[in-house]
């Protein structure tokens, strides 16, 4: 247990580091590299089936390859990362230890052997029951108990997170209140501990049901739980995400929260209301009563929507604070426009934001409203706006904080930073042409999940139009440029811990940007209420088209 207190200060962070959750993180890393790595190769596959002038796959390998990407690159690649960064907001930010160190080691191990099942079952052509796999579709029993690995395993980590905060007040290795970086974390697990024990909870009967110990599974309950999972794992990763933003402004320009009780009340927004978008999935679903749909749609949503608006608004005002204090205050924009986008963190925060918010969040409030949802839920239409929040936002911020990480927890230099940079708006570009091209696809009502969007073997073959094709092309243009912009990051991560240049351990160059000095003087923040009215109207325009649209559609005067 002695080599377990063992502590390094980083010299070009100051942060005292703790050699275990030094070593928790870049296992977790690791892993969630792998994962985005498989999840990018069935991406490709799916990517050459879907352009129609392509084509690649027959039905079977599409279908194995969809549920292979997506349970890789929403669930592995995510949550791999999510408790990485926990176990960074937790000991390392607070100075403190890992609470129970073995413990973290047997979650890890829980998650590792969860995954490497779950992808095998696919692989094997065990699992062909898609990434929901509801019931009455069976898989092979070891498919099921991955799951029930990966989920106790991540919540293994999550509550040594939790221990870890009590073990760092105990020892007092910080000073006044919880950090807003390791507050947003905890948000995160409260919600992960949610999420997680729904899996849980519905995967043990299932598991015995494909044992055949139980004789039959609740469809409708079944896919009630399921989705207390399945869309509510992503709502981790917003928080993540946002928790991140806060992280890189103050990693890149040295950017403090404008006002942190605001900030960590709308953290508790989503504590209570961020899991109710989960019912944009069950708004047609006969187990959910009409009113609660419309009391979810209608007005609690929105509640979380709030929340996600305050941090889209207090997260570039702090930016603009802190680039203002540093004397750019000509106009409404020059702490925009000298702002540091060579640097791959603040090129991150800044795509993240952008593509999260203008793309994914605007599209998400817009579908999650009852009647669209009807017309666009089974299109293309949602595919694009979760690609554009977790594949998009959540992602690229991610790979944002990665190039930290590997200076500060792999001690190596990144091998070129300019390459960073440059993957950053490698794949942000690709990702906004991939969604831009699919989402427009699903307004001329293109299916997703579907092998073949002619449906060419039907007896009824409904029509396609042109553009439709069009737009599908695009999608695959992009969604190139994308692959090759996640292929990148994977090389420059793994190019870094092998070959990079070994960071000194003595004190050199500060990686955190010098804080303001001068507090006290108010400064205007013009330019972030202008961007903030420019994502209003362009949400309002959005949003009454689509219901422009929907009237058409149903021929309202």
């Amino acid at each position: 247990m002695a080599t377990e207190a063992v502590f390094r200060t980083c010299a070009q962070t100051g942060l005292k580091v703790h050699n275990q959750a030094e070593r928790l993180i870049k296992f977790h890393a690791v892993a969630g590299v792998f994962a985005i790595l498989f999840g990018g190769i069935a991406a490709v596959l799916l990517l050459l089936t879907r352009w129609p002038a392509v084509h690649l796959l027959d039905p079977t390998s599409f279908y194995r390859a969809l549920t292979f990407h997506g349970i890789n690159m929403l669930i592995f690649w995510i949550i791999f990362f999510e408790i990485a960064v926990l176990y960074f907001a937790g000991p390392i930010v607070l100075g403190g230890r890992v609470a129970w160190p073995r413990v973290g080691w047997l979650g890890f191990a829980l998650m590792v052997a969860g995954s490497l099942l779950i992808d095998t079952a696919i692989l094997a052509g065990q699992a062909d029951v898609m990434m929901t796999s509801y019931a009455p579709l069976q898989a092979v029993s070891y498919f099921y108990l991955g799951w029930i690995l990966f989920a106790v395993g991540a919540l293994v980590g999550v509550c040594n997170f939790f221990a870890s905060l009590v073990v760092a007040r105990a020892e007092r290795t910080y000073e006044g209140t919880m950090p807003l970086v390791t507050f947003g974390a905890a948000t995160a697990g409260i919600i992960a501990i949610v999420t997680l024990a729904h899996g849980a909870i519905i995967y043990i009967p299932t598991w015995l049901w494909s044992l055949g110990i139980i004789q039959n599974i609740d469809a409708g309950i079944y896919r009630l739980v399921w989705w207390g999972l399945g869309h509510s794992s992503q709502q981790i990763n917003v928080t993540a995400m946002v928790t991140i933003w806060y992280l890189l402004a103050t990693l890149t320009v040295g950017a403090t929260p404008v006002n942190e009780k605001v900030c960590r009340s709308a953290f508790l927004l989503y504590i209570l209301f961020i899991n109710l978008a989960s019912a944009h999935h069950l708004l047609v679903d006969p187990q959910v009563s009409p009113a609660w749909k419309i009391w979810n749609t209608s007005y609690g949503m929105y509640l979380a929507v709030l929340a996600s608006m305050v941090h889209g608004m207090t997260v570039p005002a702090s930016v603009e604070v802190a680039q203002r204090r540093k004397g750019l205050t000509k106009g409404l924009f020059e702490w925009l426009a000298k702002a540091p986008w060579g640097n791959p963190g603040f090129a991150a925060l800044a795509l993240s934001l952008v593509l999260f918010g203008f793309i994914g969040g605007i599209t998400g409030v817009t579908f999650g409203a009852e009647q669209v949802n009807i017309i666009s839920h089974n299109t293309l239409r949602i595919t694009g706006h979760f690609h554009a929040t977790v594949v998009a936002g959540t992602t690229i911020a991610f790979m944002g904080l990665t190039y930290f990480v590997v200076p500060l927890i792999f001690r190596r230099h990144l091998i070129s930073q300019k390459l960073a940079t440059a993957q950053i708006y490698l794949f942000a570009i690709g990702m906004t042409i991939f969604i831009g091209g699919m989402t427009t696809a699903g307004s001329y009502a293109i299916p997703r999940r579907h092998w073949d969007v002619q449906f060419a073997s039907s007896p009824f073959q409904p029509p396609v139009e042109a553009a439709a094709f069009a737009f599908l092309g695009i999608m695959g243009v992009g969604g190139l440029f994308a692959l090759a912009g996640g292929a990148l990051y994977v090389l420059i991560t793994v190019g870094s811990v092998l070959f990079g240049r070994r960071v000194p351990d003595t004190p050199g160059a500060v990686v955190l940007a010098a804080l303001p000095q001068d507090r006290g003087q108010h400064v205007p923040i013009k330019g972030t209420l202008v961007l903030v009215f420019v994502f209003l109207a362009s949400f309002i325009i959005y949003y009454f088209l689509n219901w422009k649209w929907l009237a058409a559609i149903w021929i309202v005067k």
